[in-house]
């Protein structure tokens, strides 16, 4: 059987696909075997020649046959959407799926369509072969508890950002001053991550990682088991507060450092996929020049990401790019806040990977229901009537038919025509 060659790999590469199940990430996932038919000019995470592999970077030397089916439409990303269809039109990518990618509109064998299993990866991989072996930009809605996530699902994001400063406000009612917890944090990362694992993947703030070295790397070990597909982790002082209020302090860069070492080393230790985005705050008080030695000391131990919090202008935000190339950056946007406002066809085209929106439904959030209540308090209505939005809409996205589904298949009746 000929091996299968996933989408997004370079040309010229001969790979095989091993179906192995993780334990520590609780879904199946596949390792590729490549065989590049000449080196790259450089690694894809923008590591040193020098720097050696991780046990995650090495070929695989399974030898289970690989997987010849097709992976259904609505698991692959648009490109390989696109590239199964074998067609010729002319094609646009959507900036509604959370995806973006070239699209190749000439027709593609069969071959080079991802494995059947591809759905069965962890979320972790797949992220990690977005940032690997494609070129588009990441765009992913803030989310903060199951309602928010269901619907950036909903409306089509694949993947999707937990916020800090939103779930410290959902789950606590509290601002952004470092007030929640790792076990907070773990909670719901773990319930947002797991809402649907197969289709989704979630990128989840982790504050300073809550401690020193060990109590680091017990939080990623943590968020392994949650599924989360990647993390930051900055450089704040632990009384820490929002990217985007004032006041901010530092730690040293060796601390900082000492982070993101220790949350490398938890990662190899697992053998897992999920990446690691080392994020530093310092722009605010000690500057660009900073920032830039920051993140390139974190990359230099072995940061999947960087992510500079703070830019001063837009001019700033494409220099960071430029000068960090071809590490991938990740961008925080957060509307009115201390940053200049950067669209998504902005970023692109500066180059960015992911693109964060920290407070895309929680700002919204704040004002819709502060309508309601004030209309209802004021005029003793709340103004949804006349809308359509019942609670058969609202669980409906919640997963209301797929959980009848479950009961009804496994011959309960205990839901029977609850869907009607």
């Amino acid at each position: 059987m000929a091996p299968v060659k996933p989408v997004g790999f370079p040309s010229g590469t001969d790979t095989t696909v091993d179906s192995t199940v993780k334990p520590s990430e609780g879904v199946q996932r596949l390792s590729f075997t490549t065989v590049p038919a000449t080196p790259p000019a450089s690694p894809p995470n923008g590591r040193s020649d020098s720097e050696s592999p991780s046990s995650d970077d090495l070929p695989s030397t399974s030898t289970t046959p690989p997987v010849d089916e097709a992976v259904p439409q609505d698991v692959l990303p648009i490109s390989a959407t696109k590239l199964a269809d074998n067609s010729d039109e002319e094609a646009t990518p959507a900036s509604t799926d959370g995806y973006q990618d070239t699209i190749q509109t000439s027709p593609t064998p069969a071959a080079t369509v991802l494995p059947s299993a591809a759905h069965s990866l962890s979320p972790a991989t797949r992220l990690k072969h977005k940032l690997q072996h494609t070129n588009g930009l990441i765009v992913c809605p803030g989310v903060y508890d199951g309602l928010s996530a269901r619907i950036a699902q909903a409306v089509g994001f694949e993947t999707l950002y937990m916020t800090g400063a939103g779930s410290t406000a959902s789950m606590l009612g509290m601002a952004d001053l470092g007030i929640a917890t790792r076990d907070d944090m773990v909670r719901n990362a773990d319930m947002i991550a797991n809402l649907d694992p197969h289709h989704h993947e979630v990128i989840a703030d982790m504050d300073t990682g809550y401690g020193g070295p060990v109590t680091i790397t017990q939080t990623v070990k943590q968020y392994i088991r949650a599924n989360v597909a990647a993390f930051h982790i900055e450089d704040q002082v632990l009384t820490k507060r929002c990217g985007h209020l004032s006041g901010k302090k530092v730690v040293t860069q060796d601390v900082y450092i000492s982070r993101i070492r220790a949350a490398r080393a938890a990662i190899d230790a697992e053998r897992a996929d999920i990446q690691l985005i080392a994020r530093t705050d310092s722009n605010q008080q000690l500057g660009y020049d900073e920032c830039m030695t920051r993140l390139r000391a974190a990359r230099d131990v072995g940061a999947d990401v960087g992510l500079l919090e703070g830019f001063k202008s837009k001019e700033e935000a494409a220099r960071a790019v430029r000068e960090l190339a071809p590490w991938p950056l990740l961008l925080n946007i957060v509307e009115n806040g201390h940053s200049p406002l950067i669209t998504v066809d902005e970023a692109r085209d500066m180059g960015f990977r992911i693109m964060i929106f920290s407070f895309a439904g929680l700002a919204p959030a704040y004002v819709a229901i502060t309508a309601a209540y004030e209309k209802l308090r004021h005029q003793g209505i709340t103004g949804i009537q006349g809308t359509g939005i019942g609670p058969k809409v609202l669980f409906d996205c919640c997963g209301l038919k797929e959980a009848v589904a479950v009961d009804e298949n496994a011959g309960g009746e205990d839901y029977k025509g609850l869907t009607n």
